[in-house]
């Protein structure tokens, strides 16, 4: 019990610890909105330096670092990303803890903070990722001087950047150092607010993304959010599609050591330097010829065949998706992953994305989400999981994309929902409590009428109704009065004209309806019919009942002698 006891402990003091690190930053950058030189923006927007074009730290390297491997006979959840360096990992989480206690309304998950450690370093791997969150190397982005990339002069004196002319983006999360000096943060408590470790820098992220009171569980604000942080259409399909496979699992991996990166040799031989030129004349010997010998052909060196990459992706089975309003979609497209050699890219991650939808919620079934992460099999096919159509008409975007370590190939497919069909009502009943011929007396009203429309016992919505008084023809059918000669109850139109008929609103989601009120002023009593219906074969007659007002006797008033009487018996008491 020891153990157990000791671990429960200081997993406490350490969530109690990254709260309290929380509050402790509401009063920097959290709360700071005032926007004044230097006291940092209500919410980050895509001209900030942070959202400007600069470039990829990994340029720097010869070859992209590749995601680190996992440990011999480890494997990752069907469907994750690859494995996340252990301190990587646990700078996510915590920052995800420090920002909720801090900005609950918020809702940042620490996937979305992988997924931007991914894109920009590749969680510091193959620089020396170390347990306190430092990495061995610098990591530092190409020289923002607007050669290739945006300009942004020095604003650190290069004390991130080493770089006292320009700026470079710099550390694990690739901040620009004008950015780090308004959403710094100290996200491993050792009173250090550095750019350079990850610890800070997950945390002065989360800080950022969620500045301006945004809820980045909402798809609109979650992409300012990205896009603040670099303003590219691609850059934020990558950092969402990461975020979906993290979100589907992940794997934790030791740190992965800094990596060796030899020069690149220059391109072609170098000459072959002459010996120096002699001054004083030199007669030659006079030798016999010599036969030259036969020199074999020079065969050039094989060049190494690149390895096969991610090369091209595609949907197919179906050239657009279709289905009515709540129903299963029909169709089922796949997503073909091809490497560059022509060959099956297998075991490809590949993310299904709805998006631009305006049907009210198309999902994959399966768990109610509007993204999936499947796996390819041997012939580098994933299928589309089953999708469930919103609830409301509309269209959206299907949208597949994978990655390797240099590459993002994304395709989409149309998707669109037509209404629900309203199913014909076989049956119309009446179903409010009072008699069953409901009366009203001369000058008073019938109120309280209601309706259901089912069809095989299932209410069903939207059936327009229409209600009028009838009476049978010679042929014993019901016809509507005549307007003009009708003497019984009536309705009353926008400007109070009497109707005989009148189109009720249709039933509700319940397949009910209530009557409105129908007025007796000035009828007769006697008993006349009402039939609403919603067809000429479904419809309700009710049978209405018009009562004579009751006469009133009137109180006979006493004779005078009587008074005189009475009078007289009180004054004689």
């Amino acid at each position: 019990m020891k153990p157990l006891h000791r671990h429960l402990v200081n997993t406490s003091r350490k969530v109690l610890c990254t709260a309290a690190l929380a509050a402790s930053l509401t009063t920097a950058a959290v709360v700071t909105n005032t926007p004044t030189a230097d006291a940092g923006e209500a919410e980050p927007t895509p001209d900030s330096p942070q959202a400007t074009d600069r470039g990829d730290a990994r340029l720097e390297l010869p070859d992209l670092v590749a995601d680190p491997p996992l440990p011999p006979g480890a494997t990752t959840p069907e469907g994750a990303a690859s494995g996340i360096p252990a301190t990587a990992l646990d700078a996510y989480r915590r920052a995800e803890i420090s920002v909720a206690a801090a900005l609950p309304g918020c809702k940042l998950p620490w996937q979305l903070l992988a997924g931007i450690g991914r894109v920009e370093s590749v969680h510091a791997s193959g620089y020396g990722l170390k347990a306190d969150g430092y990495t061995e190397k610098p990591i530092r982005g190409p020289r923002l001087d607007g050669n290739g990339f945006a300009e942004i002069r020095d604003t650190d004196k290069g004390e991130w950047d080493a770089d006292a002319v320009y700026d470079r983006a710099v550390g694990p999360m690739q901040f620009i150092p004008s950015t780090w000096l308004t959403w710094k943060a100290d996200g491993n408590g050792d009173g250090q607010r550095d750019p350079n470790n990850i610890y800070d820098a997950a945390l002065g992220a989360g800080l950022y993304l969620c500045a301006g009171g945004r809820n980045l569980s909402d798809a609109s604000q979650l992409d300012r959010a990205v896009l603040s942080y670099n303003y590219s259409r691609e850059y934020v399909n990558t950092v969402l599609g990461y975020m979906r496979q993290y979100q589907a699992g992940a794997a934790q991996v030791p740190n992965p050591p800094a990596g060796n990166y030899p020069t690149p040799t220059p391109p072609g031989t170098l000459p072959t330097p002459l010996p120096p030129i002699s001054k004083q004349p030199v007669t030659p010997p006079v030798t016999p010829p010599v036969t030259p010998p036969v020199t074999p052909p020079t065969v050039p060196p094989e060049k190494p065949t690149p390895a096969a990459h991610l090369d091209k992706l595609e949907l197919f089975d179906a050239a657009e998706l279709k289905a009515e309003a709540e129903s299963a979609f029909a169709q089922a497209p796949k997503a073909k992953a091809l490497l560059s050699d022509g060959k099956p890219a297998v075991g490809q991650t590949v993310v299904f994305a709805v998006e631009e939808d305006t049907t009210g919620g198309t999902v994959f079934t399966a768990d109610g989400k509007d993204f999936a992460v499947v796996t390819t099999d041997a012939q580098g096919v994933a299928a589309v999981p089953a999708l469930k159509a919103g609830f409301k008409a509309g269209g959206f975007t299907l949208r597949a994309t994978a990655y390797d370590a240099s590459r993002q190939l994304t395709t989409k497919l149309t998707g669109s929902v037509t209404p629900k069909p309203v199913p014909v009502a076989d049956l119309l009943a009446r179903t409010d409590d009072g008699p069953k011929v409901p009366e009203a007396e001369t000058g008073k009203s019938f109120t309280g009428l209601q309706f259901l429309a089912t069809a095989k016992g299932e209410p069903v919505p939207l059936a327009k109704a229409t209600a009028g008084l009838v009476e049978k023809n010679a042929a014993g059918e019901w016809v509507p009065v005549d307007p003009a000669t009708a003497k019984g109850p009536f309705f009353k139109g926008k400007d109070g004209e009497k109707l005989t008929t009148l189109e009720l609103p249709a039933t509700g989601d319940d397949g009910r309806i209530a009557l409105p009120e129908l007025f007796t002023t000035d009828v007769a009593p006697g008993t006349y019919t009402l039939r609403v219906s919603i067809s000429d074969k479904v419809f309700a007659i009710v049978e209405l009942k018009v009562t004579a007002k009751p006469e009133t006797t009137p109180t006979p008033s006493p004779s005078p002698s009587a008074s005189a009487t009475a009078s007289a018996s009180k004054a004689a008491q």
